[in-house]
C-alpha cells in the first residue's frame, strides 16, 4: 500500500500547540514507535526548523532522525530513506527542493520508498512536490506554475486559504491549462492519498477544508469532505 499525506500548511511548524496532524501521521505507520524522518531540503536545512521536528517528536512514541543534503551524515542514503517508516518533507523553496533531490537521486529513492510502503508526509513545498504540477512562490516574483515529481495525479495549491493569491492564481494557471486540474488544501488540512486516490481528508482546524478545482469550460470549485480530528 502506497501512501502520501500532503499538508496545505499546519503541523509541528505552524501550529506547535495543536499536535492533532502530527498525530494523525504517526498514528498511520504500522509500528507503535514508528521511525520517523524529516527532510528539509527546501529550507535549506535550516537548523531553526530542524530543531522544532526534534522538540516536537521527542516528546512522543517515535524515533526521530532527519537527512540533510547539505551536511551529509550518510554516503547510503538510499539505505538510510528506506529503513523508515515515515519521511516527512518540510516547505521552503521546492524548485531548489527539486533540484538538489534530482542531483542527489533523492527522487528515485523516495519513490522506491513509496513503492515500498514507507509513508510520504509533507507541507507546502513539502505537498507539491509530490504531484505533477503546481502552483509556487520559488522563483521569488510571485506565483507561477511548476512541474513537479508526479507521484501523485494532477496539480496541488497548498496555503489555499492562508495567501489571498494563492486561490485566484491556482484557478488562472487552470483556467489557461498551465498547469492540470488537481486538488487545493486550506491551511490545516491534510489530503491523505492511498495509491494515488483519496483515503480520507482531516484537518487541524474546525473551518479549514481541501477542494477539488478543475475546469469545464469555466472553472469549478467543489469542496470536498473533511474530518476535523478536535472532535475525535
Amino acid at each position: 500500500m502506497r501512501q502520501i499525506i500532503a499538508l496545505g500548511c499546519g503541523g509541528f511548524s505552524m501550529e506547535p500547540d495543536n499536535p492533532l496532524l502530527d498525530l494523525y501521521i504517526l498514528g498511520q505507520a504500522e509500528s507503535e514507535c514508528p521511525k520517523i524522518c524529516f527532510i528539509p531540503t527546501a529550507s535549506g536545512d535550516s537548523e531553526n526548523y530542524i530543531s522544532r521536528f526534534y522538540e516536537f517528536y521527542n516528546k512522543h512514541n517515535c524515533k526521530p532522525s532527519h537527512l540533510s543534503l547539505f551536511k551529509p551524515q550518510t554516503k547510503d542514503i538510499e539505505s538510510f530513506i528506506l529503513s523508515q517508516d515515515i519521511i516527512y518533507v518540510g516547505g521552503g523553496n521546492t524548485k531548489n527542493l527539486l533540484a538538489l533531490w534530482k542531483e542527489w537521486e533523492l527522487d528515485q529513492i523516495l519513490r522506491e520508498a513509496w513503492d515500498e510502503g514507507i509513508i510520504l508526509v509533507g507541507i507546502s513545498a513539502g505537498s507539491l512536490c509530490w504531484f505533477e504540477d503546481g502552483v509556487t512562490d520559488s522563483f521569488g516574483m510571485g506565483l507561477e506554475p511548476i512541474k513537479c515529481l508526479g507521484f501523485l495525479p494532477g496539480s496541488n495549491c497548498p496555503h489555499y486559504d492562508g495567501e489571498s493569491n494563492r486561490r485566484p492564481s491556482f484557478h488562472d494557471f487552470i483556467l489557461k491549462k498551465e498547469i492540470k486540474n488537481g486538488i487545493a488544501a486550506d491551511d490545516g488540512v491534510a489530503i491523505h492519498y492511498i495509491d494515488q486516490e483519496i483515503d480520507k481528508i482531516v484537518s487541524s482546524r474546525p473551518n479549514s477544508k481541501a477542494y477539488r478545482v478543475y475546469l469545464n469550460k469555466t472553472i469549478i470549485e467543489e469542496e470536498l469532505d473533511t474530518i476535523y480530528l478536535g472532535l475525535n
